[in-house]
């Protein structure tokens, strides 16, 4: 079955420390182009979350974001330096006494002196922490998956009903042949006529350059081509592994058998078919630039 390159995955983790949330998302590539957004204490472990998605994902234009929230508890609490505003409360008393200023609000400014009040950080989140975050990555990576299989059984349909109409075309142009094949003998046979009592009319000549002109005008090898082009397709389609890429090649050649077809027909309904083929080709293509 098909797998479509475009999806997004997410998982999140809530706990009374942290909150950790992992969102992966897809588009369309190529090949594996990857970025990867995450907190500073995850920088050697880039590395890891690549061969991650490159082995899960296989191709794609994927954005990897990872976001680590502390709850308030685990948030950076203030710490009163007492030794320091001992300090600087005694030396603001004495200015106080000096000048004969009030000391209502020296307790106040002395709290707010530099270095009084300071933070203790807490310790960036580690390798006990990665250890959660690893298996949310992991979730979030087959959450994708999911939606991109999900996508793919849409795109499956789609792409087999534009097949179908490829092989129900070909079954009108194979009614039609031997329609067109005629209608060609019978302008030969009048031609034949109008040439036959010429002098310089030499008949095994004309035979052979009319087998020739009949054998350019035969399609039979083309049609059967077409139609293993197009079962060949249909049975890469629902291959399990990714067929993307051979799909492409395998709708190239069918593009190349409808163009044959219509330039050896010479015959305006077949004409009119071939365009319609091309038209559901085309739709495939378009298609396939988003198949895994």
């Amino acid at each position: 079955m098909l797998q479509s390159m475009t999806g997004f995955g997410s998982a999140r983790l809530d706990s009374d420390q942290y909150s950790i949330s992992v969102e992966i998302r897809s588009l369309n590539s190529k090949g594996m182009d990857l970025s990867v957004r995450t907190p500073r204490y995850l920088n050697d472990k880039e590395y890891e979350i690549r061969n991650m998605v490159t082995k899960a994902l296989v191709r794609g234009k994927v954005t990897v974001s990872v976001d680590y929230t502390k709850n308030k508890a685990q948030k950076a609490r203030n710490t009163i330096n007492k030794e320091l505003l001992q300090a600087y409360y005694a030396e603001l008393s004495s200015a106080a006494d000096a000048v004969g200023a009030s000391k209502q609000d020296i307790f106040r400014l002395a709290l707010h002196m530099p270095d009084v009040l300071q933070q203790e950080q807490e310790d960036e989140a580690g390798d006990a922490e990665w250890d959660v975050i690893q298996p949310l990555l992991e979730e979030a990576l087959k959450n994708l998956n999911s939606f991109r299989t999900d996508e793919g059984k849409a795109l499956t349909a789609e792409i087999m009903s534009y097949i179908d109409r490829i092989r129900i075309l070909l079954a009108e142009i194979d009614k039609h042949d031997p329609v067109r094949m005629e209608n060609i003998r019978t302008r030969v046979r009048g031609h034949l006529v109008e040439i036959s009592n010429s002098e310089q009319f030499d008949k095994n000549r004309f035979e052979q350059e009319m087998v020739y002109f009949m054998e350019k005008l035969d399609i039979a090898e083309e049609k059967v081509r077409l139609i293993n082009h197009l079962h060949y397709f249909t049975e890469t389609a629902y291959l399990p592994e990714p067929t993307g890429k051979k799909l492409g090649f395998i709708s190239q050649e069918i593009g190349r058998e409808i163009n044959t077809i219509g330039s050896k027909a010479n015959d305006s309904k077949i004409q009119h078919y071939v365009v319609e083929m091309k038209e559901e080709l085309e739709k495939i293509k378009e298609q396939i630039n988003n198949i895994l």
